[in-house]
Parts: structure tokens; sequence; C-alpha cells
């Protein structure tokens, strides 16, 4: 393997990979499927520098392949769940992340699974192209209309949730939230409500989660905190699969007590519930929210920097304490 190479664990867009050929290190590049571990821990050896993705896991094993040249791990994710940071900064290795370029994309999406769930439209889809006879009525199709006042309630008011507060705003939704922007002037302006966490999921028609997967958010979405829930409302999520636990969203949906589910994002990712997967009320996408053309080379262009920043003797634009 090529010493004091720079990693890139799964090709990135053309934009991200042609900025990565001038840094000033040799590349190894690996394929556009996620590499197995095996292969990961033999291509990390010599490394100063690893550009990852979510899929990859990031731990002391692999450190210790890669030996104490390591420099930096750039992630192209806005969340760094796949990465032991404790282990990083135990050996004195730099952690990047890509916030801030991908919220307007993945809170478009937010909002397209909020209408969808809540207008049944991906049901009303499969129903029209199963070529069932049907005629227009008064009562067929029924969903939420979020313009007509209902409530959004976002759990973590951050970048994504605030640009998610901006879309629910201007369709007239009234949102309450959690986490300390949502005391602030921006959400002000918004007229968002802080909540508690307990509250929000009580009163709020549509949840939609937009927290970072930590030990303490893991599995936060749970059957106490569903059954807690309005009967007839909304669970999205585009932020982690871990967030929730699945089969006590299938119980809720099955049991009736929510309507619908939006998910991005997969507890066993990339292994689907089978429940979640045969209900009609539940929309399912395969992790897209970043999936903007824009924002998937604005994402592969900040690490490349951050990678290239460090190299250079300087620190990276978007460190991870």
């Amino acid at each position: 393997m090529t010493p004091s190479h720079v990693l890139v664990t799964r090709s990135l867009t053309a934009a991200a990979m042609s900025a990565a050929q001038r840094l000033l290190a040799p590349l190894v590049v690996l394929d556009d499927a996620p590499p197995d571990r095996a292969e990961l821990l033999r291509s990390a050896r010599g490394a100063v520098a690893i550009v990852s993705l979510l899929t990859e896991q990031i731990d002391d094993e692999l450190f210790d392949a890669a030996g104490g040249q390591l420099r930096i791990v750039a992630n192209v994710a806005a969340g760094v769940d796949n990465i032991d940071l404790e282990a990083a900064a135990r050996r004195g290795i730099l952690v990047s992340n890509t916030p801030g370029v991908l919220d307007e994309a993945t809170a478009d999406l937010a909002l397209a699974l909020i209408l969808a769930t809540t207008r049944r439209i991906v049901e009303a889809d499969r129903f029209i192209r199963s070529a069932e006879q049907w005629i227009w009525g008064p009562k067929d199709w029924v969903g939420l209309q979020v313009s007509a006042g209902a409530t959004v309630g976002i759990v973590g008011l951050g970048r994504i949730g605030m640009a998610v507060a901006r879309r629910a705003h201007a369709f007239g939704a009234r949102i309450i939230a959690t986490g300390s922007r949502s005391s602030g002037p921006e959400a002000a302006a918004l007229e968002v409500v802080p909540v508690g966490l307990d509250e929000l999921f009580e009163t709020a028609d549509v949840v939609t989660l937009h927290c970072p997967l930590t030990s303490e958010t893991r599995g936060m979405v749970d059957a106490a905190r569903l059954k807690s829930m309005r009967q007839g409302s909304y669970l999205i999520n585009t932020g982690r699969g871990p967030l929730v636990d699945e089969d006590a969203l299938a119980d809720a949906l099955e049991e009736g007590r929510l309507a619908g589910a939006g998910l991005d994002v997969h507890e066993n990712e990339p292994l689907v519930n089978e429940r979640l997967r045969r209900s009609d009320r539940v929309v399912l996408l395969p992790h897209i929210g970043s999936a903007g053309a824009a924002t998937r080379d604005a994402m592969g262009l900040l690490a490349v920097r951050n990678v290239a920043e460090v190299l250079a003797g300087r620190r990276p634009i978007t460190p991870v304490d």
C-alpha cells in the first residue's frame, strides 16, 4: 500500500474527486460500494488522512491499522456516529465533518416526507398503479392538512431543524421545538414555541427528528414515547435510524395509534424492517436526505478542503470536538 497516502473509502462525486487529485499526497480510492472490513483496514495502512463516509466504522482497530502517520479523518456527513471520537482524541487525530452544506437539501426532504405521509401521496400512487376501478368521493384519501394549522414538532432545532421550521412556517403550520435555539431570535421570528421533549411528543400532529445520534438519543423514540403521541399523528425521521425503535413503531402503526410515518433512515441500515415495509402508511426512502447534486458536491469538496488544510499544517475548516 502506498505510504503516506490519502485514503478515500468510497468514490465521491466528480467535482470532489477532481479536488482530491490536487491534494499534497497520493490518493488511494476504493470502489463505489462500501469496502469490506479487511479491505478497509488494509487500505488504511500508512494513510496520513482518511476521507470516510457514514458506512465505514472508524475505530481503534482502524487507527491501529493506519499507524502513527494518520492526522485527520474527514467524514463526508454532518453526523459522526460512525467514528470513535474518544479513540481519535487519545491519538491526537483530528476529525472533521460537513455541517451546513446539507441543511437545505435535508430540510427539503423532511418536508417532502411530511407532505407525502400526511396527504397519503405514496399510498394513493400505489392505488392508482394497481389499476383498480375508482371514482372520486368526498371522504376518500383524506389526510392531515399541514396548512390548516397542524402542529409540527421539531426534535432538535439545529441548522437542519431550523431549515425545516422555515418551510413549515411557510406552509402555515404551528411549530413547537426542543433545543436551546428554540428560544432564540430566529425561532421567535418563525413563531416557534419552545417545549420539553415529553410535551412535544404529546401535542404535535407531526414529529420530525433532527437530533444527532448519541448514547442519550439512541432508541429515544421507544414504545412509551410512541404511546404518548396523539392519536392519528405522524413520525418523520431524516436524522439517524437508531433514534427509533422500529418494532415499537410498527406496533403503533398496526394498532392504529399513529396514522403514518416517513423514514429516510433505518434502525439497522441498510436492512429495512419488514413490518414497516409491508405497511401502506409508511413512506420508506434509501437515505437520500443529502442527495441533491449541488449538496453532494459540496459535502465532498468540504471534506477534501479539510484534509488539504491539515496537510498544510493548519486546522480543519469544520473540526469536530
